[in-house]
């Protein structure tokens, strides 16, 4: 595992993605949809108290169903910026997957890899320093463009930056929804990061592994503060 390095300001932390951005993997196909373990992880916030919660939600591929779960709890330590929430982040979420016993297999961000200014969202952050395969699949497609892919289930259209690079895919998990943005973090090809992100996502917009991570990390966020209204 790569050393985690907390900037001490935007232009340092900048200077640390483009570093660690020559380290990401994109030459692997990544493990098979259905197969092993698959990791959801998210995090909450309470930010009038600088709290930050992670969760980490290891579910049998196969089934879906809940292998392991982890929490850790940890403090802001970086103001929020656009394009470096890994920073506030990653901390956090190391913590939580660390605190797990099982390997966590491909894990799934609710974010960004590729799909990001400098091309090094928190997906491809989380897996340089982990060397785990982690894949991004974001709820909206933050300064990046698309045509509205088909209405069927499957149905996908570049996600694209200015100059034309495809950075992701706009993935259609459920008809008559919105799609969800599939970016590769490392050591996973594109094509297989959709692959399992349609496999995650069976019966809802977003994969079952963001949709359990989310409600782990919320309910753990209540009881590190005490608060019952986030």
């Amino acid at each position: 595992m790569q050393m985690i390095r907390t900037p001490e300001d935007e232009t340092e932390a900048r200077a640390i993605q483009d570093e660690l951005r020559g380290l990401v993997v994109r030459d692997e196909p990544g493990p098979p949809p259905g197969a092993g373990l698959v990791t959801g992880v998210d995090v909450a916030y309470d930010d009038a108290r600088d709290v930050v919660v992670a969760a980490a939600v290891v579910l049998d591929a196969a089934t879906l169903t809940v292998v392991e779960e982890a929490t850790a709890v940890g403090t802001v330590a970086f103001p929020y910026v656009p394009g470096l929430l890994a920073f506030r982040e990653i901390p956090t979420v190391l913590a939580a997957l660390e605190a797990l016993t099982s390997d966590p297999g491909l894990v799934v961000c609710d974010g960004y890899g590729l799909a990001h200014p400098r091309r090094f969202g928190l997906a491809a952050h989380l897996g340089v320093l982990t060397g785990l395969p982690v894949i991004g699949v974001a709820k909206n497609p933050f300064t990046f463009s698309y045509e509205q892919p088909g209405g069927r289930r499957g149905d996908s259209s570049p996600l694209l930056a200015d100059d034309g690079e495809e950075v992701g895919r706009a993935l259609r998990t459920q008809e008559g929804v919105k799609p969800v943005f599939v970016s590769v973090g490392h050591r996973v090809g594109l094509a297989n990061a959709c692959a399992h992100t349609l496999w995650l996502a069976r019966d809802y917009r977003l994969p079952e592994s963001t949709r359990r991570a989310d409600a782990l990390c919320r309910r753990a966020l209540r009881e590190a503060t005490g608060r019952q209204d986030l």
